[in-house]
């Protein structure tokens, strides 16, 4: 099993709202060799963190089913398709007109070479996984041995809203 993170502030290069282009980058991932789109979450609103005067985020989480190769090559795959949506990189936790991260990949752990897997940040975040619970609500974090549900559990109140 695969996640990826789906979220967007910013409308695409073409002019799509947020929640258009998250939608795009769903399918979009149906193109990619090797995998399958399983499911995909309900969307969410969520307020920029760390706290700021950006738009909120239209955030959701895809399952992927399959091999994909090397995490690296899935990495640069979804890179490819932000940048099609008009996603330039720069300022750490900056606007953006789409991001795609790789949550966890078939439960690999690992430090270096990028990606770090799974994400450094994922289970401190409510808007990566409020949706992971909707597309793998048994998913345990590899490193820290706790479910979705758990880790949910103990984050403080943030603000994510169902669409």
């Amino acid at each position: 099993m695969i996640l990826i993170a789906i979220g967007a502030n910013l409308p695409d290069s073409h002019g799509a709202l947020p929640l258009a282009t998250c939608r795009a980058a769903a399918e979009a991932l149906r193109s990619l060799p090797g995998l399958r789109l399983a499911a995909v979450s309900r969307w969410y609103r969520t307020a920029p963190v760390p706290p700021s005067g950006q738009p909120d985020y239209i955030n959701g989480v895809a399952r992927l089913e399959g091999d994909a190769g090397d995490p690296a090559v899935l990495l640069a795959a979804l890179h490819a398709i932000e940048a099609q949506a008009g996603r330039v990189r720069g300022v750490l936790n900056a606007a953006r007109t789409l991001d795609l991260d790789l949550i966890d990949y078939d439960g690999i752990a690992r430090t270096m070479p990028d990606p770090v897997l799974p994400h450094p940040r994922a289970h401190e975040r409510a808007f990566v996984l409020r949706p992971l619970a909707d597309v793998a609500p048994g998913w345990v974090h590899p490193l820290l041995h706790r479910d979705v549900a758990a880790l949910l559990a103990n984050l403080p109140s943030q603000d994510v809203e169902p669409l």
